[in-house]
């Protein structure tokens, strides 16, 4: 991230930043994310369902290479319109 920021590029990308880290650590990340999401666009990927509504304000789902369904984090939280995203988000599969 510390490179990526050192170019001041207009896009960061981070693809499962957080894997494999401890929940400090990850926190650590997360608060940095969440305290440059105003200056930059970032695309994440994640599993962590947590995750993606603490930091996003847009999701997208895709399942099996397919996309989903996408919106704002919270309307795809709450009110998600294809079953797939509902029993996924309900951790009916992982």
């Amino acid at each position: 991230m510390a490179r990526a920021l050192a170019v001041r590029l207009e896009v960061l990308l981070c693809d499962e930043p957080t894997s494999a880290l401890d929940p400090i650590s990850a926190g650590h990340i997360e608060r940095q994310l969440f305290a440059i999401k105003q200056d930059y666009t970032i695309v994440f990927v994640t599993h962590t369902l947590r995750q993606a509504r603490r930091l996003a304000d847009y999701v997208v789902f895709l399942y099996l290479g397919e996309l989903i369904e996408h919106g704002p984090t919270e309307t795809i939280f709450t009110e998600p319109n294809d079953a797939r995203t509902k029993t996924y988000i309900e951790g009916a599969f992982s």
